[in-house]
């Protein structure tokens, strides 16, 4: 047969048998097996015709393989297996092949050689030298055999083709498979030119598109992409923009129509075009100048904040007689819950102006702002832009909500960047990086709000009207309960059919019991939490809605979550009342002080920041420099230790308002006079006995007020603030202005 065949084996008994016959004459028979997964094949396990090969060379690969080069022989026929240990054994027979009629073996040569010859010539995987060696064979058994072995045919067809020992049918069967792999052949070319052809449409496409725009253009004609560029020149015509405006984004337009739509610029330059049409370059709302009718809808939607309502009102006095913006930002400034959101909106409203809320809260990327450049897919402009064009209007109000909240980083500074949209001599001509091209901003009503005005960045301060929201006080937010609020949640709950109603006694209960905050917002969603029980009851047991009483409040609510400390009665030694302000109010801050033998260490606790810190290192250097008007030893630093101490350890306080409470808290225990229960006080202390102004004023009165308080010192520069006061609060309380520690000793030591 003379064909050469590498052959892989794994099992070990095959391995030994061809070690054993590398040492006696390198002759062995090979066999199929009808089933691989048998492990140990008997004599019924293998076909009964195989060949008789001789190895040529025997090579070992990793994993225990060996590969060896055989050489095939002849056919023979396995008569029986004789031995299986160490490896097979058995006996067999050589079988020729039988030759008919020399005409019909020549013709069947001619006929094979042909036909492998077409083969070759589409399958390209026969060497040159393959093809030759085949096409000088004249012995038709060799050719048979040799072209049975360079077909790609299963070894199904190859042991049916190794059986057939009559050579004419043998070569009847190759011209078979090869007319069946010349079909298969034809129709995987055909598979591959429909493949190509469909790869190959788009780019065709392309290319003829491109082909009927220059047609088009050398003929003057009008084709879809100019019809494109034509209605959005309408659209560019109808907006009335100024004229290097109107030539910028005609511009865009011209190289937009001459662009391949199937390039991703086109997209970018499609949605910039989308954007740029689609903003309100020249709407405006018509305002609502009527002074009285806008007063009245600002009374309607919140109760108090008069001083928010005046400056909104002159705001459309002097729109009405200018016929233009004041050019002033208003900035909203107090603590959560007053209803600074809510009151920007009932301004648009009684403006009958659009409005837009953007939050800033955490905004570290100056890109929300300026928007991104117009380099990639995705691009959108900045949130100011972005509102305008949502809204449909110039001239809406804008509220900037939490712009103390401003975060940056790599990505830019957000607050520099506000810096041109709210200053009115620049906002005219306002920037955007994906629009870059100048919009007017200075028809926009800007209201911005914050918690601390001292978290604003100082150049975007400077450019805006701060008008502060204090704490409510308890009658203000029994009114705001009672007209608003109590109101919404019946309707909201459902329970507007069965006559719910909350007292005063119980709406005073639990604005003082279970809400603290210097807002509404927490009440809010206690009057909510009373209005679902309520509810709950009416659906579970049907009939009426059950009563609220200030007795039964608790099964509502559960138990008060706020419970005032009840007041010193008696004056003590070393106990003094302050005054603190914290974001949901004022608060009553006592301040504790004692002495122990010691070497003169100072001992603050109480969770107290820096600046309260040295607050009291103020106060210690005021009393050892003046120890002697004081009636102090005047080496008590000497042998004694001080410790000043502020209750509610766990809650973190700072600021320098308690100086005067710590100065007085520490000469009450060094000199063994008592304080004055009834009287409490705030203000920062200098270290030559000073009393400086502080802020705050209204919440801590407020406080104190509350607490049973009679008497509060107030330094001498918050007297301006006594005017402003409400009048619950002058009247209930005697105010009185210090300049000095001399005179807040005087007043408040018995």
């Amino acid at each position: 047969m003379n064909l050469l065949e590498h052959l892989d084996i794994g099992r070990d008994k095959s391995i030994k048998a061809v070690e054993a016959a590398m040492n006696e004459d390198r002759i062995l028979a090979v066999v199929t097996q009808k089933d691989d997964a048998v492990d140990a094949p008997t004599v019924h396990d293998l076909a009964q015709m195989g060949t008789l090969v001789k190895i040529k060379q025997m090579l070992r690969l990793p994993g225990g393989i060996v590969r060896v080069l055989v050489e095939g022989i002849t056919r023979i026929r396995l008569m029986n297996i004789t031995s299986m240990d160490p490896y097979y054994i058995g006996d067999y027979e050589r079988v020729a092949s039988e030759f008919e009629d020399d005409v019909e073996l020549e013709a069947y040569r001619r006929l094979v050689q042909a036909k492998f010859g077409e083969w070759a010539e589409e399958a390209k995987s026969v060497t040159d030298e393959g093809v030759t060696r085949v096409m000088e064979l004249r012995n038709p058994c060799e050719l048979a055999d040799q072209v049975a072995f360079l077909l790609p045919i299963n070894n199904l067809k190859r042991q049916e083709l190794l059986e057939e020992l009559s050579v004419a049918r043998r070569l009847n069967m190759i011209v078979g498979i090869l007319n069946m792999e010349l079909q298969i052949s034809d129709l995987e070319n055909s598979i591959n030119n429909q493949v190509r052809q469909s790869m190959e449409k788009a780019q065709k496409e392309y290319f003829l598109r491109e082909k009927i725009r220059v047609i088009h253009d050398e003929l003057g004609d009008k084709g879809d992409p100019e019809e494109e560029a034509e209605e959005l020149r309408v659209k560019l015509k109808a907006l009335n923009l100024s004229e290097d405006v109107h030539t910028r984004i005609d511009k865009e337009i011209s190289r937009y129509s001459r662009m391949p739509q199937l390039m991703p610029e086109a997209t970018i330059l499609r949605n910039y075009l989308d954007w740029v049409l689609a903003l309100p370059w020249n709407e405006l709302t018509e305002d609502r100048l009527d002074i009285k009718g806008a007063h009245a809808m600002l009374e309607a939607d919140h109760y108090g904040l008069e001083k928010v309502k005046k400056r909104i009102l002159e705001f459309l006095a002097v729109r009405k007689l200018t016929g233009k913006n004041s050019g002033s930002i208003l900035c909203l400034v107090g603590p959560p819950g007053v209803g600074k959101t809510s009151l920007a909106t009932s301004i648009a409203k009684a403006m009958n102006r659009k409005f837009i809320r953007a939050s800033l809260g955490g905004v570290r990327d100056e890109a929300e702002i300026r928007g991104h450049r117009r380099t990639y897919i995705g691009a959108l402009p900045g949130r100011m832009i972005q509102g305008l064009k949502n809204v449909g209007t110039k001239n809406p109000v804008f509220l900037l909500d939490e712009i103390d909240k401003l975060a940056s980083d790599y990505k830019g500074d957000p607050s520099s960047a506000l810096l041109e949209v709210l200053d009115p001599e620049q906002n005219s001509t306002f920037s955007d990086h994906f629009i870059e091209v100048p919009f007017d901003f200075s028809e926009v009503f800007w209201i911005t709000t914050a918690n601390v005005a001292s978290n604003i960045p100082g150049p975007l301060l400077d450019r805006m009207e701060i008008i502060e929201l204090s704490s409510y006080m308890e009658e203000e937010k029994l009114e705001i309960a009672k007209r608003y609020l109590t109101p919404k949640q019946i309707k909201k709950n459902g329970l507007e059919d069965y006559k719910v109603k909350l007292s005063d006694a119980v709406l005073r209960k639990v604005i003082s019991e279970y809400t603290r905050e210097a807002g509404v917002r927490t009440l809010e969603k206690t009057i909510a939490k009373i209005c679902r029980k309520i509810a709950f009851k009416v659906v579970e047991e049907g009939g009426d809605a059950p009563k609220v009483t200030t007795k039964n409040l608790h099964e509502f609510l559960g138990a008060p979550i706020f419970v005032d400390q009840e007041r010193e009665k008696k004056a003590q030694v070393g106990y003094v009342n302050g005054l603190a302000w914290t974001s949901v109010g004022g608060v009553v801050l006592p301040c504790e002080a004692t002495t122990m033998n010691g070497t003169g260490k100072l001992a603050l606790t109480g969770s107290l920041g820096k600046v309260m810190q040295e607050s009291g290192q103020a106060a210690m250097s005021y009393i050892r420099h003046n120890a002697k008007a004081l009636k102090i030893e005047e080496d008590f630093y000497k042998k004694l230790d001080i410790h000043v101490h502020l209750p509610e350890g766990a809650t973190p306080k700072d600021g320098p308002s308690a100086g005067i409470t710590m100065t007085l808290a520490m000469v009450s225990i060094l000199t063994n006079r008592k304080v004055r229960s009834d009287i409490a006080m705030t203000g920062e202390i200098t270290l030559r006995g000073r009393v400086l102004p502080i802020g705050g004023l209204k919440e801590k009165l407020l406080a104190a007020l509350s607490h049973g308080i009679k008497e509060v010192l107030i330094p001498k520069g918050n007297e301006k603030d006594i005017a402003e006061l409400p009048d619950i609060v002058k009247e209930g309380l005697i105010i009185t202005p210090v300049k000095t520690m001399d005179e807040v000793l005087a007043k408040a030591l018995v």
